[in-house]
């Protein structure tokens, strides 16, 4: 089993027009396709899903525990009120990177909280969408590491 899960939440959808100042100018089709071809240079299969509903950022993590090695997961706002997306992640058996594009810490203080940053192995913040590329190396070493 090679495949990654690349999860985006509620609208990242909207990259490249929603607060371009903040979260860049490409669009989320974009940074899929990068993060695809850098995944599957290092052997791996990407699988990418974008929703707008936390009920169905849950239900991939729950099939991801027999279907992917690792996540990337950009949560978008849920990441600073999903307990139960949290809750999902923390059942995972692989490895789970989450990234911002922004500096959550840097931005208003209800962002500053990550329900999730708990139950993951590590987070990548504020990096534009080189934090994506930074994302799936990490995820590569860990597995490494683990012997994955």
């Amino acid at each position: 089993m090679t495949t990654i899960l690349l999860l985006s939440g509620p609208n990242l959808d909207q990259l490249g027009v929603r607060s371009p100042e903040v979260y860049g100018a490409q669009t989320l089709d974009e940074h899929v396709s990068r993060v695809r071809a850098l995944a599957e240079g290092l052997g791996y299969t990407l699988r990418h899903r974008q929703s707008n509903h936390e009920g169905d950022l849950i239900e991939e993590v729950n099939a991801a525990r027999e279907a992917a090695v690792g996540i990337i997961i950009n949560a978008g706002a849920l990441t600073h009120t999903s307990w139960a997306l949290a809750d999902a992640l923390a059942s995972f058996p692989g490895v789970v990177v989450e990234v911002h594009l922004s500096n959550p810490a840097a931005r208003e203080p209800f962002r500053h909280t990550s329900t999730v940053a708990g139950v993951v192995d590590g987070t990548i913040a504020g990096f534009g969408g080189l934090g994506y590329d930074l994302a799936v190396e990490a995820l590569h070493r860990l597995l490494q590491r683990r012997g994955d």
